[in-house]
């Protein structure tokens, strides 16, 4: 089994370079949607989070690929990816004035208490659906330079040519020498669509799911995903464990053996532990298979103002103890802690900086069960 190795910047090129979809959330507080009359607007993008995270938080150079539609939300959008500092490479599209093509619209309000958070799309006619093979030119892209190349699921799963794109990426971003990463965030309702589309049922969406995300993850060094995203993502049958609860990693150990029987060239494979009390306390954790030993991190209780984002929160603070020469355990416990204070400010991405990440990485202030 080869061991994950990270490469060294040269010249002026990105610490990590994303690809996926750009969208807005639409977040009305505590209000329910029914009764809301004013949301905030916060830009996110299951794999943008990542890029956009360790650019403010971490200070690295990173960059996003995806669809970019020219209208006044595109603008708004691409104010946003400017604030961030991430550098952008867009494939346009011009706006119908009726129609679209369109930037995605995610709602999610924050829920209270014992009431959940809400959570649905109007992805309808979306720019990122439209990117195909051939539209960003990957080998002028990282001959600057690129150290990580990181995609997902959620993106993979807008449309039939989206994997193709993931895929032609990765395998520009190999022969550049970058560690590859992917997110599984398996979205059954996407997954769905798509089938539906095509002409599938709801059971053929799931087999044809695990079918595309099988033949993405044969590319992929380090893979982020839970122990659902593993089986429905997949298609891996979970192991025969006593689990001892939601924070208990064992099931998630379990499964590993068979990830890396089935792709030889995963390095690394990580994930959150969330026990949800309520919709604003958590029980919060993390682990971490990296070439062949298991990790895992400190469990904390999180008293939540906002979970969206906290796994690629995680994601990036691990990205970033991996890319600066941490410690399995270091890289860990950054990326635990970074997801964890995530989800106590709004919005999707980092609100807050290397220090505290670092700090409450070391022992911090929240009671932490060891």
């Amino acid at each position: 089994m080869a061991s994950l190795s990270i490469p060294v910047l040269s010249g002026e090129g990105h610490d990590l370079l994303a690809l996926g979809a750009l969208v807005t959330r639409l977040d009305p507080g505590i209000i329910p949607f029914a009764e809301a009359s004013s949301y905030s607007l916060h830009v996110s993008g299951g794999e943008y989070n990542v890029a956009a995270n360790l650019a403010t938080c971490f200070g690295l150079r990173t960059a996003i690929a995806g669809a970019m539609v020219d209208y006044p939300i595109g603008k708004r959008i691409e104010a946003a990816v400017r604030k961030a500092g991430v550098t952008p490479y867009y494939q346009r599209f011009p706006f119908d004035g009726v129609r679209g093509p369109n930037m995605a619209i995610v709602w999610s309000d924050q829920g209270h208490g014992v009431r959940a958070p809400v959570v649905f799309y109007n992805r309808s006619n979306e720019a990122a659906g439209r990117l195909k093979p051939g539209d960003f030119d990957w080998k002028t892209i990282f001959a600057r330079g690129i150290r990580w190349f990181h995609s997902g699921g959620i993106f993979s799963a807008l449309s039939p040519t989206t994997p193709e794109v993931v895929i032609e990426a990765m395998e520009a971003a190999k022969k550049a020498g970058a560690v590859v990463s992917f997110d599984l965030n398996y979205r059954a309702k996407l997954w769905a669509v798509a089938a539906a589309e095509q002409g599938f049922s709801s059971a053929q969406a799931e087999e044809g799911a695990a079918k595309t995300l099988r033949k993405i993850v044969s590319h992929v060094d380090v893979l982020v995903g839970n122990e659902e995203d593993l089986q429905k993502g997949l298609g891996l049958k979970g192991p025969e464990v006593e689990s001892k609860g939601k924070l208990d990693p064992s099931a998630f150990f379990g499964m590993i053996k068979q990830v890396v029987t089935d792709f030889p060239n995963i390095k690394a494979v990580a994930t959150t532990l969330r026990e949800v009390h309520s919709t604003n306390r958590h029980s919060w954790s993390a682990v971490l298979w990296l070439d062949g030993t298991n990790y895992a991190a400190p469990t904390c209780e999180l008293d939540v103002y906002d979970r969206v984002g906290g796994g690629d929160g995680f994601a990036a603070g691990l990205f970033y103890g991996l890319l600066s020469g941490k410690t399995p355990e270091e890289a860990l416990k950054l990326g635990w802690a970074h997801g964890a204070l995530l989800t106590t400010t709004p919005g999707d991405t980092s609100m807050v900086n290397l220090d505290q990440a670092e700090a409450f990485a070391k022992g911090g202030s929240a009671r932490i069960q060891r």
